[in-house]
């Protein structure tokens, strides 16, 4: 409890000062040293040593005999593509009944029904018993996104395959709302176009987050103490 209270003061701190100014930027810098990113590490294929050849012009291993321009290489720069048009939509409906009765009893036990008053127990009803189920169930689903982005990523590190982990961040402002995009992911250099993009259906552990703050997204959100009174309340 104090601890979200503490998160949830800070943040409030952080808009004070940003009343009567727009959100100011976060200043560019080095993605690994950010407070959560770690080494990617990936299964790899055995590494096989291949020796020197005297007087050859082809390198084993090179993907093109002349320089290439594209990211290959550790802070490199490679253009991120991400075009999503998803729609679903699902529809489910159940119900189920079910009903039972039991009845058990004695009428004749060697004549020692007899001796049993009826006005106690009947023993021809000693035991009755009833139950029902009734179960009706629906739920509907409808989504639909479309999101385009384009952004420059930096080659956070080359994995021994040759695979390159991309980290791509960006912030703009519009009046008082700042935007951020991030993407981050591993990509092949043989997915790579010639323009030096690569599309995010090509990136593995793909990571894409789009958002921002601002008055609006303020405005849409619940308060903090609203969103504090759901996580506790149990009704």
């Amino acid at each position: 409890m104090a601890g979200v209270l503490a998160v949830a003061g800070c943040g409030n701190l952080t808009r004070l000062t940003e009343v009567g100014s727009t959100p100011a930027m976060t200043a560019s810098a080095d993605p690994t040293k950010q407070p959560g990113w770690q080494p990617v590490t990936m299964p790899m294929p055995v590494k096989i040593e291949t020796p020197n050849q005297a007087n050859a012009l082809w390198r084993p291993g090179s993907r093109a005999f002349f320089k290439d321009q594209r990211a290959a290489q550790l802070g490199d720069i490679v253009t991120v593509l991400v075009t999503m048009n998803d729609s679903a939509n699902l529809s489910n409906a159940s119900s189920a009944n079910r009903s039972a009765a039991e009845a058990a009893g004695l009428p004749h036990l060697l004549g020692m029904e007899t001796l049993m008053p009826k006005t106690i127990a009947d023993p021809s009803k000693l035991l009755a018993s009833s139950s029902s189920n009734n179960n009706t169930g629906t739920g509907q689903i409808k989504r639909a996104e479309a999101v385009t982005l384009r952004l420059a990523g930096v080659v956070t590190q080359v994995l021994p395959n040759g695979n390159l982990v991309v980290s791509a961040r960006q912030e703009f402002r519009v009046n008082s709302e700042l935007r951020e995009l991030q993407v981050t992911g591993v990509i092949r250099p043989q997915d790579i176009a010639s323009d030096n993009t690569v599309l995010h259906d090509r990136m593995a552990e793909a990571r894409i987050a789009y958002g921002g703050r601002g008055q609006l997204m303020d405005v849409q959100n619940p308060r903090w103490g609203q969103q504090l009174m759901d996580v506790v309340l149990p009704f």
